[in-house]
């Protein structure tokens, strides 16, 4: 077998072709993916990584790194090229080099497969090198303006005029799937209304999906749009031409005042002018025979698999490799000078990269007195975020054009709003873009600041995807989401959510609290910062409910595990009937609580703010709270059943929502429903004297 060396092609193109075998080989090899788009974006990719982005190989989270994000996250093997031909090095958990590379040829090779460090699209934490997690297609653009965002705050907070430890740009590699998808949209629109000049996105616009065409469904004018958008738009006809490829990026880089989207025209496929074969170049394996004629026709061996050609790695290494070394090297001895100038400045810069917070944040989160009628949830909530923020100086966030209602403004002094003409800014105006908004807040968080992100309970629906990607990257974003029950009132069941509580419990690594009172939402809010490596929900109310005599009740810090017996059967008595509720509810369920009690009945109210919470806990504390030997059980939530027979059994009583709501005053809603006093309290009666019932059958 013949071999590929450096004198029978350019260095320039036989890097680019060592991509797209690369690509081929891992896919065919597979059996699943997508070799196409790798194929076809390979002397893109390839210019992009040798001789513009910022990034040091040797230490893949230096913080001022330029950010990469494949959006079109199907075409992943052509990240894992980049990263194994760069010679990028592997870092573990905790951030410390393990001496291995991030992708090896072996890992190539297990692409697709069970427990390999290349799986099917990019993932965050579980490849170094890879900076977000992409797949669901608009995604990756949304994070990348976060990331572009938490680069222009670190730079007005951190930045002084004789030292700058921030100036990094974006780059996001899209397709045709990420532009129709409706996020890229939202995102795209904040981008130009920011002016987020440090953003570059690369839009390989070869107008095929896996349909076919792209005239089946798609013809718009993406420049226009993106002129009207605030962009500047450049066009690269053919993603072959190394010359025009540079000149747009080098202008791009130049922009001072917009985003920049440069549209790249490129034939899936095989990266050749008139070669293209739609069905199987974009979603399915090429087979041999195909792959031999590609390689053929790169001058590649025909047999040869996942051939590396000497001096490929030294090619990527003399270039990329020693700029991104020099550069930061330049920014490490900034940095020494930066530390002893701006010692405190450089502590916030440490914590905030190690993804820590500062020493007492929590010291002014405030306690509650007790209060019958007490406040709404949604206002103790912007109580305790103002608080915690004033002592995170990275902590910054917003809602969907609902900061008023949710409670989220950020009212301190310096905190102010991020703006093109203020990028200091902490509270974050989002428009009316839930899935933008998550998207944005997810890289944000990937870039090391603590976002939160607020909208109505019903609107969760909107932003879904990204929730649900905050959970499998594991960052610590913090929804707050205000409004969570019928107690929305008149604005009917368009606005009353009903089925999000099951739907956000049922997301595999998502924190979701619902506390009872303005003391419980001081703890919920402790429990979300805790959380390093976790997404939190916290779900609050509109209406007031009552702060609880914490003297007569026990403590709230029973939130921490989840849930808690909040009031008890006196002298130790064992309860008659379990009386379980979250948020709103727990305070219906103390009012029956008080009334069995003067009747002489021995009730328990156990507080389930976070199920997932109490999940974690061992079996011990959860029998005591949930003891097996009591099987008179009533749950209280306006929310959908699903869930509750978990703790009710079979035959407990469950006072939910079986329909969508209604439009009327909460009053009468709670009467319809079934959410009142006599409601909860003839339902335990009645658990009682099932119980005792089942006993005498017994006997």
């Amino acid at each position: 077998m013949s071999q590929v060396t450096p004198q029978s092609q350019d260095l320039d193109r036989l890097a680019i072709d060592t991509i797209r075998t690369l690509s081929m080989d891992a896919v065919q090899k597979a059996n699943s993916g997508h070799p196409g788009t790798p194929m076809a974006l390979a002397p893109v990719a390839f210019h992009l990584w040798q001789n513009h982005l910022r990034y040091d190989p040797d230490a893949p989270l230096w913080p001022n790194r330029d950010r990469f994000v494949l959006s079109v996250g199907h075409a992943s093997m052509l990240l894992y090229s980049l990263l194994h031909l760069a010679g990028v090095k592997e870092v573990d958990e905790s951030g410390k080099p393990t001496g291995k590379p991030a992708v090896s040829i072996d890992d190539i090779q297990q692409f697709r497969q069970l427990g390999s460090k290349t799986p099917g699209h990019p993932e965050f934490r579980m490849t170094t090198g890879v900076e977000t997690t992409t797949g669901p297609l608009g995604q990756g653009l949304g994070n990348s303006v976060g990331m572009a965002m938490a680069a222009r705050w670190k730079e007005t907070h951190f930045n002084k005029a004789d030292a700058t430890l921030f100036d990094y740009r974006v780059y996001a590699l899209c397709g045709d799937g990420d532009m129709m998808e409706g996020v890229s949209h939202e995102a795209a629109s904040l981008a130009g209304h920011l002016k987020l000049s440090n953003l570059i996105w690369i839009y390989d616009s070869n107008r095929v999906t896996i349909e076919g065409h792209t005239d089946l469904a798609y013809s718009d004018d993406v420049e226009a749009r993106f002129h009207g958008y605030n962009w500047n738009t450049l066009h690269v006809d053919d993603a072959n031409d190394a010359a025009a490829l540079e000149a747009a990026l080098n202008e791009a880089k130049a922009s001072t005042d917009k985003p920049t989207l440069i549209v790249v025209k490129s034939i899936i496929g095989w990266g050749a002018p008139n070669k293209q074969d739609t069905a199987s170049a974009h979603g399915e394996p090429l087979g041999d025979a195909e792959i031999k004629l590609a390689k053929k026709f790169y001058g590649w061996p025909e047999d040869a698999q996942f051939l590396v050609p000497d001096g490929v790695m030294q090619h990527f290494a003399d270039g990329m490799g020693a700029r991104g070394k020099a550069a930061h090297a330049e920014w490490k001895q900034r940095f020494d000078a930066y530390e002893k100038a701006n010692p405190e400045l450089a502590k916030e810069a440490w914590l905030m990269l190690e993804n820590k917070l500062p020493e007492g944040w929590d010291a002014d989160i405030p306690t509650f007195e007790p209060d019958e009628k007490g406040i709404a949830t949604r206002e103790s909530s912007g109580k305790v975020l103002n608080a915690i923020a004033q002592r995170i100086p990275w902590m910054l966030g917003g809602a969907a054009d609902l900061a008023p209602s949710t409670k989220t403004n950020l009212k301190f002094e310096g905190a102010g709003s991020f703006e093109h003409d203020n990028y200091g800014g902490r509270n974050l105006h989002f428009g009316i873009r839930e899935h933008g908004m998550g998207a944005v807040a997810n890289g944000l968080a990937l870039s090391g600041l603590r976002p939160f992100a607020s909208t109505f309970l019903i609107f969760s629906d909107y932003m879904k995807p990204p929730i649900r990607l905050s959970a499998i990257m594991e960052v610590p974003v913090i929804y707050v989401f205000t409004h969570d029950s019928i107690g929305v009132g008149e604005d009917g069941p368009t606005h009353q959510p009903i089925e999000q509580l099951a739907s956000l419990r049922g997301v595999p690594g998502l924190t979701t609290l619902r506390p009872a009172d303005a003391n419980e939402v001081s703890e919920a809010w402790r429990v979300a910062l805790s959380h390093s490596k976790e997404p939190s929900c916290i779900v609050v109310t509109r209406q007031p409910l009552p702060t609880f005599d914490r003297t007569k009740y026990a403590s709230a810090e029973g939130v921490r595990r989840g849930a808690y017996v909040l009031a008890d059967a006196p002298d130790g008595k064992q309860p008659e009937v379990l009386l379980l509720a979250t948020g709103s509810e727990v305070s219906l369920c103390v009012e029956a609580y008080e009334k069995l009690k003067s009747e002489g009945i021995a009730a328990r109210v156990v507080s389930m703010p976070s199920w997932d919470i109490f999940e974690k806990q061992d079996e011990a504390y959860k029998e005591s709270v949930l003891p097996s030997g009591v099987n008179a059980r009533v749950a209280v939530e306006q929310a959908a059943t699903l869930g509750w027979d978990r703790y009710t059994g079979r035959l407990g009583a469950q006072i939910v929502m079986h329909t969508f709501g209604a439009s009327a005053p909460l009053k009468a809603l709670k009467t319809k429903f079934g959410f009142t006093l006599e409601g909860v309290y003839e339902a335990a009666k009645k658990q009682i004297e099932r119980v005792k019932a089942d006993a005498n059958g017994k006997e």
